[in-house]
């Protein structure tokens, strides 16, 4: 198995601990940081397609390098072990406080409308939106 995964590119495989600064300290079980996730310029030109944007030759040397290192980081990510971790949305526990929903005195209507440029019935007047 540990030649299949080499032979795969693999930088380490499961249950390994990290021995240099920058390798990742333990892979989850059957998983591999793949060696080469650089995109190709084609790649990136299908990309740039896809979304409708026009490359320079410099765009794409440029976005073919910084995607690449992209897509590592998330190899990377992908490599930690997160048996028994429980998912999160954030870090921190999180609660919502809401004060309480006191009336309080506010603009009279006349207040309201002195500020407005156009005034109609009451109300502020604004052109016409949609037809």
């Amino acid at each position: 198995m540990r030649a299949a995964r080499a032979a795969a590119g693999c930088i380490a495989t499961e249950g390994n601990k990290a021995n240099r600064p920058g390798e990742p300290a333990r892979l989850r079980d059957g998983s591999c940081t793949l060696l080469g996730m650089a995109l190709t310029s084609e790649e990136v030109l299908h990309i740039a397609r896809l979304a409708r944007i026009a490359l320079s030759d410099a765009d794409v040397e440029r976005f073919t390098a910084q995607l690449s290192g992209i897509l590592d980081h998330f190899a990377a990510l992908a490599a930690v072990d997160t048996e028994g971790v429980e998912p999160t949305a954030h870090p921190l526990p999180l609660s919502n406080v809401m004060r309480e929903d006191l009336v309080a005195p506010s603009l009279s209507q006349e207040e309201a409308l002195a500020n407005a440029p156009q005034t109609e019935d009451g109300y502020i007047r604004v052109r016409a939106v949609l037809e």
